[in-house]
């Protein structure tokens, strides 16, 4: 009996959360839960994307336009635009969003902190973005420059906060280094840092992390419900594409497993194809070959599979291309950052005249910008080994979460 009460209570947990009932707030709900009391008269200008939305898929951009006692008088724009119409890397220009009548500064185009000019009218500056949960994912680096302009400018910021879509518990790679901070490793926390967007502007402002120790008049506005073992699929909520190649609510998961190797743009990693970040393939691998290897490896909570496509776009466009496709089978387990080092490793021993790093050494500066530091592939290519590399890559993970705890809005 006990055991069909617990099936059937499972099955209705599953239902709702596939139902798209949300198991959590997020900080627009909570917002407008309180009458949107900590805005009422101010003038406001607004951070956001299409990943700024409420339960209803209305958009923040139009819930703060028709707030009463609430003025939007500016939006801004990361990578890809308020509205999600700019491609990745496409500098983003000056323009007036059409439904609200509101100027939309871009802060992905000339410059990327807003300047005085942008802020002239504006009494608070409020955030709202889905993040992925790492550091090379440029929404965090807006964040973090826009609270260096609030606090240069006494404007005071506000972070509607969102889940970590990686969760709260997962921590890797090493803190970005002097010489590496980047918009792609502006700050300097492990790759994967395991904070939500409102926790990680908490750490910046209070452990002076913001360009010349500055610190803001910051206010977050928490969410309700979550917990720091939820990754994006406990939440219950609508996965909005945060980028044109993170498409799904378990993208994520990928995205740090390939995405550092994928900056040399010499293996697919799925990106022209219908499975970014999910593969490592090239026209002279072996399918069955590499993905034995992999396998034969015993990775936690992974296993590969033999794939071959022909990318619509981006690397070996419209050549047919083999390798692996990553299936993360126990997220609890896996360490995702490794998977690539391991993928590295293996072709260099099937492909030793096929040097992925030798063929694109003008991605090398790239490369060094997202590791945090040029250490990493100096020591990798000495021996291919990932084990050259692991006790670095891994050296600061102990001491960043205990320094994390500190700013730990949820259990």
């Amino acid at each position: 009996m006990k055991k069909l009460l617990f099936l059937i209570i499972t099955l209705i947990a599953a239902n709702l959360i596939i139902a798209g009932n949300p198991v959590i707030k997020t900080g627009i709900e909570v917002l407008k839960d309180t009458d949107f009391k900590i805005l009422k008269g101010k003038k406001v200008g607004l951070i956001t994307n299409p990943t700024g939305m409420d339960n209803n898929f209305k958009s923040t951009v139009d819930i703060l336009h028709e707030a009463e006692n609430v003025e939007l008088v500016a939006l801004f724009g990361p990578e890809h635009g308020v509205r999600g119409d700019y491609e990745a890397g496409e500098k983003v220009k000056f323009y007036t969003d059409e439904k609200t009548g509101v100027p939309v500064y871009s802060l992905y185009g000339k410059t990327r902190k807003p300047n005085e000019e942008m802020l002239k009218s504006i009494d608070a500056l409020v955030y709202d973005i889905q993040d992925n949960g790492c550091r090379s994912y440029t929404y965090i680096s807006t964040m973090g420059v826009a609270m260096e302009a609030a606090a240069e400018h006494n404007i005071e910021f506000i972070v509607l906060d969102r889940p970590n879509p990686l969760g709260g518990e997962k921590v890797e790679g090493n803190l970005v280094e002097d010489g590496f901070i980047s918009f792609v490793s502006q700050f300097k926390i492990p790759y994967i840092y395991g904070l939500t967007c409102g926790e990680l502007a908490e750490m910046l402002n209070n452990e002076k992390m913001l360009e010349n120790g500055v610190k803001c008049n910051l206010k977050v506005v928490g969410m309700e419900g979550w917990k720091r073992d939820m990754t994006f699929v406990d939440t219950g909520l609508e996965w909005i594409p945060t980028s044109p190649h993170l498409p799904y609510m378990e993208s994520p998961f990928y995205y740090p497993a390939t995405g550092i190797l994928g900056e040399l743009y010499v293996v697919s990693i799925g990106v022209g194809y219908t499975v970014p970040f999910r593969t490592f393939a090239a026209p002279w691998i072996d399918a069955y070959d590499i993905s034995e290897r992999m396998n034969s490896l015993n990775l936690a909570g992974v296993k590969f599979r033999p794939v071959s496509y022909v990318p619509y776009y981006s690397v070996s466009k419209g050549e047919k291309v083999n390798g692996v496709q990553i299936h993360i089978i126990d997220y609890s387990k896996v360490n995702l950052t490794e998977i690539q080092f391991y993928f590295l490793q293996e072709h260099n021993k099937l492909y030793p005249e096929k040097d992925i790093f030798e063929m694109r050494q003008n991605r090398f500066g790239m490369f060094d910008k997202v590791c945090g530091t040029d250490k990493i592939r100096k020591m990798f290519t000495e021996n291919y080994l990932y084990e050259d590399v692991k006790g670095y890559w891994e050296k600061d993970v102990d001491e960043f979460r205990k320094l994390s705890k500190k700013y730990f809005m949820y259990e």
